[in-house]
């Protein structure tokens, strides 16, 4: 019988951030950030293991407690230069069966819950292909020319934002990313070998802490 994993990809920096400290040990609501997902993804009942993925030269992580997660949290020091390179070198590492589903979710969206955990396995437990989080788009899009001005707008029909957990089976993960590696997210990978990921209806508060500013909203989000 296939078993959940969660494999979180956190060798990167976050230049965006503008701060010298790797953007996912910024202290948010008490604790770095990475704490958060990893809290909610060790407290799945359905995932068997977290795969925590780090720079080979990582110092930081073992500053932190994370006794409170026991052996379910494994962190492996194989993090590459790209994301999916990370990812890969995470599943070659963790030996898990072709047939497993592995979760891989960004250490910067700290307020992944278990409702959005829940739906996304519910869903996809017996897909064929796998798939992702996401919402559909709201906002009017605007294509911009080299001048910072409105060249037209752009229909938002069928366009929808990725989030993460992303959620495939293992074998079919690594196959991807080793045919197709320079992708910012494992759904690209997975359509390069011409299968159509599902798109598992998610929520706004599940996003992604890109620039300064994101903090404060996901301090509140965490303290709510």
């Amino acid at each position: 019988m296939s078993e959940f994993y969660a494999l979180v990809p956190a060798a990167g920096f976050g230049a965006r951030m503008g701060n010298e400290l790797p953007k996912q040990y910024l202290p948010l609501a008490g604790q770095p950030m990475i704490f958060h997902a990893l809290q909610t993804l060790c407290t799945c009942p359905e995932i068997t293991t977290v795969f925590v993925v780090l720079a080979p030269d990582d110092t930081l992580f073992h500053s932190y407690d994370w006794t409170c997660f026991g052996d379910k949290l494994q962190p492996l020091y194989c993090g590459g230069e790209r994301r999916a390179e990370s990812v890969l070198n995470g599943l070659l590492a963790s030996e898990l069966e072709p047939d497993d589903w592995v979760l891989v979710h960004d250490a910067a969206r700290p307020c992944l819950t278990q409702a959005h955990l829940s739906k996304l396995i519910g869903e996809l437990r017996d897909d064929t292909v796998g798939g992702i989080l996401a919402i559909p788009l709201a906002d009017t899009l605007k294509r911009a020319n080299a001048d910072g001005r409105i060249l037209r707008t752009e229909s938002r029909d069928q366009l929808w934002q990725a989030q993460t957990p992303q959620m495939f089976r293992a074998g079919l993960l690594a196959q991807a990313l080793r045919q197709c590696n320079d992708v910012t997210d494992e759904a690209s990978a997975v359509e390069a070998l011409g299968l159509q990921p599902k798109l598992v209806l998610s929520e706004s508060s599940n996003f992604k802490v890109t620039y300064p500013q994101d903090m404060l909203l996901a301090e509140l989000l965490l303290q709510k």
